[in-house]
């Protein structure tokens, strides 16, 4: 099971509270795991990927094990401790401000 953590505005709009946990069948990627988010979870759609692009929407990064995956490829693996449940992908809600 891939454990996710939401920012408290996703996790709202889900219906969650605390961590979501994910069965994801082959490789775990940030695709792979946004992928079945979306599935479980349909009102997400949109709000972490752009529909079309899917690139990852301006002020959400997101982390596993203390690193910044936000610039990786969607594709990549994400580390080993994420796909054994170890560690959780984190959504992170950036905050900007002038």
């Amino acid at each position: 099971m891939i454990r996710v953590i939401l920012p408290a505005h996703l996790r709202n709009l889900a219906r969650v509270s605390g961590e979501v946990t994910l069965q994801i069948e082959g490789a775990v990627t940030q695709r792979a795991v946004l992928d079945a988010l979306e599935t479980r979870y349909p009102m997400l759609r949109g709000t972490i990927r752009d529909h079309v692009t899917q690139q990852r929407r301006p002020f959400l990064r997101f982390f596993a094990c203390q690193e910044d995956l936000s610039h990786t490829a969607p594709d990549a693996p994400l580390p080993a401790a994420v796909a054994a449940g170890l560690e959780p992908f984190v959504v992170l809600g950036a905050i900007a401000g002038g």
